[in-house]
């Protein structure tokens, strides 16, 4: 219905300049929002999807981007329309923020470092409202309990540094619906987040547009998330979009070959698969950039990669009647957070409290938990990254946790560790056969530089990226690429024990499952043991034996990664899993039901 129109995108094209090339990164793209809906728009990093939203806001720089066609046609609530292709920078300014709203992926660096929350929010508020200063903070602190912040008041006076990643996110939506907005565009905003945050987010937002009869635009990479979320889908591939329709459609019968991809490559919760599908089981794409259908279903592509009972039994068997390679008894890792005059700690942060467990030689061993919950922590205790308080961690007979830095520098090559973030690992000055060498060199393995380098051009080979890459720098390479690196330099010192932080979670779903079946196969190919460490339960699940459940520092529960998974004992477990975005067409069916329910008596009221 024509009333019902919000914003209407046609035969949308945004290009960039470079180096004398024009690249198109949103091409020929047209769909239509409508009040009170939610479009979900879908695809791999540079799809295209961000892209969009930004010429929507008219925030693509200039120069080396622009709009280059098309039309943005925005329905005003007094019913006029605006092409925001057409305005001046002044009029997009009074929309900008006032008519429509967006919350970016990073909120750390969308809020401004030196002033308080409480003062960012009430700028917005003054910047579109003709309202007091007093008036202002009034509602902020109604926004911030509005969207469920704990202790507003005191919120309001703390910087972002001082708050949780999820509060930050709580913050940026409270900037973004200080005015009441008709469009609410939101950027991948809970990609970093754990499950339980991400629901609660996701919770608050429906909630939001509810009250406010908002449209919204969800750009994210991770189909599970717009299954709940969406009315309707647009799913994008370099700059184009290649399907759109209402979400049950999309997800019970999807026609592209890169929409099943996007769907068949999430770790499913109900099988074990030995590999994930990825992108590349549906299609090839030739040097032209013309699509090849592999034919084939997502069911049938998951079907091919199940893992029977019997060989699941027969590997666990093999594994646990070795002796443990990393035995970890009543480890303690503490902060003090206060000392008195005289220095004793009079309050401390327990991060790890009195942990115990073994992991076996050829084990993944899952530790999962939210953000705080002593995991992170935990890892860099076993690699004397950080000194524990107490308790031992005995590697293959011999006492890390009493070691001298002599002693463990040595052992150290033995065990490595996998960071959650790739380029913060990477030195940028220095090229990528370089970094991978490092090591090597550190620890004197192989006789001079040339035997290095080749075993340096084996290693890239091995992890999927090309002998060229050696020469290149850090920047060069996109997320998933520069993992694969991380990945290389940890097998650079042919390490038996691997300890992977949240090493997957940045990544878009169809790059994090090449990175998992990556994993997996080192670990067959080289015997691996491994600590898997991640927030996201339903990756843990697919690459653990054994999963470590953890919650403020200790463990609430531990055992046979299916098992957990399937009936788990603790209520902290059960909120993690029911958190988890499953995707089912039940869940998407009784979704769509419980909408239509909320649309009827909105009508008849």
């Amino acid at each position: 219905m024509a009333e019902n129109k919000l914003l209407e995108i046609k035969n949308l094209v945004t290009e960039f300049r470079t180096d004398g090339e024009v690249v198109k990164a949103v091409n020929d793209v047209s769909f239509t929002l409508n009040r009170g809906e939610t479009i979900g728009i879908v695809g791999e990093s540079g799809s295209g999807k961000s892209v969009t939203s930004l010429s929507v806001m008219r925030l693509i720089p200039n120069p080396p981007g622009k709009i280059a066609g098309g039309e943005i046609i925005f329905h005003k609530n007094d019913g006029s329309t605006t092409d925001l292709t057409k305005i001046s920078e002044k009029e997009m300014r009074a929309i900008r923020g006032n008519d429509i709203a967006m919350i970016f992926q990073e909120p750390m660096t969308s809020l401004n470092p030196v002033f308080t929350c409480g003062d960012q929010v009430m700028e917005a508020i003054l910047l579109h409202q003709k309202v007091s200063k007093k008036e202002a903070k009034a509602l902020t602190i109604e926004l911030f309990k509005e969207v469920q912040l704990p202790r507003p008041e005191a919120i309001f006076d703390q910087y972002p540094h001082q708050i949780s990643g999820g509060q930050k996110q709580r913050v940026m939506i409270a900037m973004a619906m200080s005015c009441n907005p008709s469009i609410l565009i939101a950027d991948e905003p809970t990609t970093a987040l754990d499950v339980t945050v991400q629901q609660t987010i996701l919770d608050l937002m429906l909630k939001l547009q509810r009250e406010h009869d908002m449209g919204i635009m969800f750009i994210t990479h991770d189909l599970g998330v717009i299954a709940e979320l969406a009315d309707k889908v647009v799913v994008m591939y370099k700059g184009k979009i290649v399907e759109q329709g209402p979400v049950l459609e999309i997800f019970s019968n999807p026609q592209h070959p890169y929409t099943k991809g996007l769907l068949a490559c999430r770790p499913p919760l109900d099988v074990r698969l030995k590999r994930l599908p990825i992108v590349s089981d549906f299609m090839k794409v030739d040097d032209q950039g013309n699509i090849q259908e592999i034919e084939q279903s997502v069911t049938e592509a998951t079907e091919k990669e199940i893992q029977t009972e019997a060989e699941r039994t027969k590997d666990h068997e093999e594994m646990y009647a070795k002796e443990p390679v990393l035995k970890i008894k009543n480890l303690k890792t503490y902060f003090p957070l206060k000392k008195n005059f005289f220095g004793k700690v009079t309050e401390e942060v327990k991060a790890v409290d009195d942990v115990t467990f073994d992991v076996y030689p050829g084990e993944t061993l899952g530790l999962v938990g939210e953000s705080g919950c002593g995991k992170t922590t935990l890892g860099r205790t076993v690699l004397r990254l950080v000194d524990p308080t107490d308790g031992e961690v005995i590697f293959k007979g011999k006492p890390l946790h009493s070691m001298s830095t002599e002693e463990l520098r040595e052992v150290r090559k033995d065990i490595q560790i996998i960071f959650q973030d790739p380029y913060s690992s990477l030195n940028p000055r220095i090229t990528v056969g370089d970094a991978i060498m490092e090591p090597m060199k550190v620890h004197k393995l192989y006789s001079n530089d040339k035997e290095r380098k080749e075993k340096v051009m084996e290693l890239l080979e091995r992890v999927g990226l090309l002998p060229v890459h050696f020469y290149r720098y850090p920047h060069e390479f996109s997320g998933g690429q520069r993992q694969r690196i991380c990945i290389a330099r940890a097998l650079a010192l042919r390490p038996q024990f691997i300890i992977c932080d949240e090493s997957v979670s940045a990544l878009d779903v169809s790059v994090q499952a090449q990175v998992l079946n990556l994993l997996n196969e080192l670990k067959r190919d080289f015997d691996f043991t491994y600590i898997f460490i991640s927030h996201d339960l339903s990756v843990v699940k697919f690459m653990s034996d054994r999963m470590v459940v953890m919650n403020k520092g200790v463990v609430e529960e531990m055992g046979d990664a299916d098992q957990i998974y399937s009936n788990p004992q603790t209520e902290y477990t059960k909120k993690l899993i029911a958190a988890i975005p499953k995707g089912r067409l039940e869940d998407i069916e009784a979704s769509i039901k419980e909408k239509e329910e909320w649309r009827s008596g909105v009508a008849a009221s």
